[in-house]
């Protein structure tokens, strides 16, 4: 089993291809995009977290969800609906969980300070900028494809761009 990070898919949301250069044209093109390059890392045993703005609505959610491969827990975005569907593991506000002998902490929101960030633990996050072992696992620095523990530990990450 392998385990995954990612955020900020907006599936079914319109919004984000006005905020972010994404490379598709529509929201269509851009859940089936997501969608391939999701199942093309992301085996039916291995464990996906996003960390937030997973899906426009919860209908879309529940739609997509169908279509995901792996076991996928949900850290809630702004953006995410207050009822989720069924499908996630898991559903929180935050997480703090280790994996591969690190302790992780993933919120849709970096955190200035985390639990053990002294002590080698690794903030994970979907907004703003990058601090002291923080990464942003958002799609759009991600190449739109969920990122392995051992990848965001061994590249650095570049910042996501700011929309104007």
């Amino acid at each position: 089993m392998r385990t995954f990070f990612t955020s900020d898919t907006h599936f079914g949301d319109h919004r984000v291809l006005n905020l972010y250069p994404r490379p598709f044209a529509n929201v269509t093109e851009m859940d089936v995009g997501l969608i391939a390059r999701w199942n093309a890392v992301v085996g039916r045993d291995d464990e996906v977290w996003h960390l937030g703005d997973f899906a426009r609505t919860p209908a879309i959610a529940a739609a997509v969800l169908l279509q995901l491969a792996g076991r996928k827990h949900l850290v809630l975005g702004n953006n995410d609906p207050g009822s989720q569907p069924r499908g996630w593991q898991s559903v929180s506000p935050y997480a703090q969980i280790e994996r591969d002998g690190v302790t992780l902490v993933p919120c849709h929101y970096p955190f200035r300070s985390c639990n053990g960030q002294h002590r080698r633990s690794w903030d994970l996050h979907g907004h703003m900028e990058l601090l002291l072992r923080q990464a942003d696992v958002g799609v759009d620095v991600g190449d739109y494809t969920p990122v392995s523990l051992p990848t965001l530990m061994s590249k650095g990450r570049k910042r996501r761009a700011v929309p104007a």
